[in-house]
């Protein structure tokens, strides 16, 4: 449980923080709008090293499938376009990769 909740936060973190750059240069948003992007980078990052895992590229990974369904999430919430059947069987396919990643037996 506590993986998942530093996954969904480093999504949130990590969308919210690319937005704000996505705002500025594709938008025409006020620069300012670049400092809590930045701010909300740098947690990303700080959020994904939380994550138990034996190894950083495995909890990337694993995150990855995660970021996918929270950014299809975000683009019906924030963006306001609601994810066709194809987004959503992409991100229940990343999803699944994702829980083989983190729940593999492993020796």
């Amino acid at each position: 449980m506590h993986t998942a909740l530093l996954f969904a936060a480093a999504a949130l973190l990590e969308i919210a923080g690319c937005f704000a750059f996505w705002a500025v240069i594709r938008n025409g948003a006020n620069a300012l709008w670049l400092v809590p992007g930045a701010a909300s980078l740098l947690a990303f990052a700080a959020a994904l090293t939380q994550v138990e895992a034996a190894a950083a590229g495995r909890a990337f990974a694993a995150y990855g499938g995660v970021y996918v369904a929270a950014s299809l999430a975000w683009l019906w919430a924030v963006e306001g376009f609601r994810p066709d059947r194809w987004d959503l069987m992409g991100g229940a396919v990343c999803l699944m990769g994702a829980a083989l990643i983190v729940f593999a037996p492993r020796g």
